[in-house]
């Protein structure tokens, strides 16, 4: 890419490796707003969707960044992002910038800037705030930390997947670091209010009747009606997987380290544990419901 600090969505063409959930909706957002689009995904069918909106679906990493002068990794852990960086920076060309968007906290974004340093290549940290439905309508909160002139470059990016920037510092892992202390808040957040719900129906009230009691008082969220409806419905079919948002609380634990243990943070984990390790990792967050509902169920 060229020095300059404004983006032509015309003629800058993006990678995206990882079409999972959020990054097919990011990808979408992408080619609403004009952005040569490139895919890639280890699992070809999943990028497919995006070929038909007008995606080119790479063969492998390398092919995918060979032209690319933004390439974005949206994958789950450090550990597959490492690894597909293997494959693709030996093709990236010299002042790529690598925005990094999945959550893999501050070491993984030491491991990362370590990798591409060989290359040259400015790295982003670029995780995302939002779950399925926002990515889908490009209104993410997009966390960015590292080089100024980097994240100026990639405000068209930004925009086109989000609708509010967040610049956290220029040093890198202060946006990841952000974005686990926003998640942990959403952990919070979801297992009160299935608590909450779960009351409701112990103490043989009208579930409903804990959304319509708090609505528009201090208390209120968007997030409660949200996902009260969500387990009052019983869809689960994640906007935001369960087994996501328990990696992201071990991240905050790692990340915390053993002298900033905190109990409240270990309860959240084990809550989210339990729910996992009964079969619910693949379901919405909404469904650590079902490990709050099962001691409720014995009294």
């Amino acid at each position: 890419m060229s020095d300059k600090t404004n983006i032509d969505n015309t003629v800058v063409r993006v990678a995206v490796l990882g079409t999972g959930t959020m990054g097919a909706a990011m990808t979408r957002s992408l080619l609403r707003s004009g952005f040569p689009v490139t895919v890639w995904n280890r699992s070809p069918e999943r990028a497919k969707p995006l070929v038909e909106a007008g995606a080119r679906m790479a063969s492998d990493p390398a092919d995918a960044v060979h032209d690319a002068d933004v390439v974005l990794t949206m994958l789950f852990d450090a550990d597959a992002v490492l690894s597909v960086a293997a494959e693709f920076l030996p093709a990236a060309r010299t002042g790529t910038i690598w925005m990094q968007s999945g959550t893999i906290g501050a070491d993984g974004i030491a491991a990362v800037a370590a990798a591409a340093a060989s290359r040259r290549i400015p790295v982003i940290d670029a995780p995302v705030l939002g779950t399925k439905d926002p990515a889908e309508r490009g209104m993410l909160t997009v966390l960015a930390s590292g080089e100024t002139a980097a994240i100026a470059a990639l405000r068209p990016v930004f925009d086109a997947i989000g609708s509010k920037t967040v610049v956290v510092s220029d040093r890198l892992g202060d946006a990841s670091d952000l974005k686990l202390v926003c998640n942990t808040w959403v952990a919070s957040l979801t297992a009160g209010i299935a608590q909450s719900v779960a009351l409701t129906r112990d103490f043989g009230l009208e579930p409903t009747m804990f959304a319509d009691a708090i609505s528009g008082s201090a208390s209120d969220s968007p997030y409660v009606h949200i996902k009260g409806a969500t387990i009052l419905e019983g869809k689960r079919d994640p906007q935001f997987a369960l087994d996501g948002l328990l990696k992201d609380l071990r991240l905050a634990q790692a990340t915390a380290g053993a002298s900033n243990a905190s109990p409240y943070l270990d309860a959240l984990e084990s809550l989210y544990s339990t729910a996992s390790d009964e079969g619910h990792g693949g379901e919405d967050v909404a469904w650590v419901y079902d490990a709050i509902v099962a001691p409720i169920a014995v009294r």
